[in-house]
């Protein structure tokens, strides 16, 4: 079951691959990669999810991995049995083309809280001591 949470993302076409950081909660789906930012909604049904996506280019350079396109409309179809959602996804601005695409659930460890040393009180008269110079 895909489930709320931050996920690590990587994808390929037959151009190109990539990585990014996707978020999802509350029927929501958003994130963003070194080129675009991306956004939209998406239905869990058991372990199959389906999302609509928009994409927006915020960063000019390189082209994006569908290859013409900044702005697109992916249409995504996957399966998260457990932490590891694979998925294709279709662009209707580029017929033909297919993204495929894996996302790893992260998981936020709790710090262990170690149970402070008591400390010795600082005595200066401790320290050592250097030894004196003849002048």
């Amino acid at each position: 079951m895909l489930k709320d949470g931050t996920y690590a993302a990587w994808y390929q076409t037959p151009l190109d691959q990539g990585t990014g950081i996707v978020h999802v909660a509350d029927g929501q789906i958003w994130g963003r990669d070194s080129l675009m930012t991306y956004h939209g909604s998406c239905q869990v049904d058991g372990d199959r999810f389906t999302a609509t996506v928009s994409t927006k280019r915020h960063t000019d350079g390189r082209v994006t991995v569908f290859g013409v396109e900044d702005e697109l409309t992916l249409i995504i179809e996957g399966n998260c049995p457990g932490k590891i959602a694979t998925y294709v996804a279709t662009a209707q601005q580029v017929p033909g083309m297919v993204l495929q695409g894996t996302l790893i659930l992260t998981e936020q460890q709790s710090p262990v809280l170690e149970r402070p040393e008591p400390r010795p009180a600082f005595n200066p008269d401790k320290l050592p001591k250097l030894p004196r110079r003849s002048r």
